[in-house]
């Protein structure tokens, strides 16, 4: 395919033999030869390197000033943006008029406007979603000239700080911007891999000079898309377009914790979002399903699409995983996805259909392994 997009570090993923596949419109790394199972171990023991330039990061800017700015975000968003402290930053999501899902999304007050980083395959419909409906005050300016690395596992602080040395100040959801060696780095600390990390926004033009300088440090290998996969399941959270969608609420995806209470039924701000009749209600009454944690209880892998019942012999599909797969960590199949509110409950035993036969599978809370965010 001719027509995909490369990231900044394209020929420094081929230079260190990353196996490219399309994902999102974009040439990307799916592994390195180390292989799936040793970069997802890596990332967990130490620390691993991930190139997501192909996620948009865009500015958000107003002519009346930042109160004014995280106000018209919250009339397209159901979280609290005004309670955002600046250099501080938190999960968001765009929501339709029929209360699903448009995309997730990171939002940071950066002091005097809001950057936002958006997933790869929504970036354009998402920036032309907030053009359309915010007022005229908003500019909204997609960033090209940058590049994003995720730095994510136990030894990613020792391994930036050598670089940067304040990332150690840094808690959890913070969202910096650093002057290094006269450059701007725009850095956060969070992650989508339940490990302690940081995501590291920097001029294209020296991002593979500062991807090589991290590399060449023993705690740090490249990371392909496809431990960011096992890794981002391990921690329960969803991927647009699988577990969460046009479709699925908040509520239902069992994300509604991104859900303020001042935006809730009640809340200084209750309501103003798109969806908002429907996810209040859900808030308040409970949604008719909930995705939830699955865990197959042979060794088996379960795949997104496996069918979900609630007994061995019944011929009524209650559900569906939307994620699955092996977790290296745990060392067992794990799996996510939706089932009715009534079998939602830890421990209750389901049945997913693999192959023609019917297995059992025991719904789990999320996550399969622990997070170790800096708190």
């Amino acid at each position: 395919m001719t027509d995909l997009k490369r990231t900044p570090l394209y020929d420094f993923h081929v230079a260190n033999g990353g196996k490219m596949v399309p994902f999102a419109g974009y040439d990307m790394p799916v592994q390195y030869p180390a292989g799936v199972m040793k970069e997802h171990l890596q990332t967990r023991s130490a620390a691993g390197l991930f190139d997501v330039s192909h996620m948009g990061q865009v500015a958000l800017t107003s002519t009346e000033g930042l109160e004014a700015l995280t106000l018209a975000l919250e009339t397209i968003v159901p979280v609290s943006v005004a309670g955002l402290k600046p250099l501080r930053q938190r999960y968001g999501i765009f929501t339709n008029e029929a209360g699903g899902i448009l995309d997730d999304l990171m939002i940071a007050n950066t002091g005097d406007h809001l950057f936002l980083v958006v997933n790869a395959a929504c970036k354009s419909q998402d920036i032309a979603h907030m053009k359309a409906t915010l007022p005229d005050h908003v500019t909204v300016t997609e960033i090209t000239d940058r590049a994003l690395l995720a730095l994510q596992g136990p030894a990613a602080e020792t391994a930036l700080a050598r670089l940067v040395p304040t990332v150690t100040d840094m808690r959890f959801m913070d969202s910096h911007r650093m002057d290094v060696n006269g450059v701007e780095w725009w850095i956060s600390r969070s992650g989508y891999t339940g490990e302690d990390g940081f995501e590291i926004s920097i001029p294209a033009q020296i991002a593979a000079d500062v991807a090589a300088k991290l590399v060449e440090m023993d705690e740090v290998e490249l990371i392909g898309l496809g431990a960011r996969d096992s890794l981002r399941l391990e921690a329960g959270l969803c991927l647009y377009g699988h577990d969460i969608d046009t479709t699925t609420s908040p509520v239902q995806g069992n994300i509604a914790w991104a859900i303020q209470g001042i935006r809730r039924t009640g809340g200084a701000r209750a309501g103003g979002f798109p969806g908002a009749d429907r996810i209040l209600a859900e808030l308040e009454n409970g949604p008719d399903k909930l995705r939830v944690g699955l865990l197959p209880q042979g060794r088996a892998p379960m795949r997104e699409g496996t069918p979900l019942f609630a007994s061995s012999d019944s011929n009524d599909q209650i559900g569906v995983i939307t994620s699955g797969g092996f977790g290296p960590t745990v060392q067992a199949p794990i799996a996510m996805g939706y089932v009715p509110t009534e079998y939602t409950t830890d421990g209750t035993e389901i049945f997913a259909e693999l192959r023609g036969k019917r297995l059992p599978v025991t719904v789990s809370s999320m996550a399969f392994r622990p997070s170790t965010y800096k708190r």
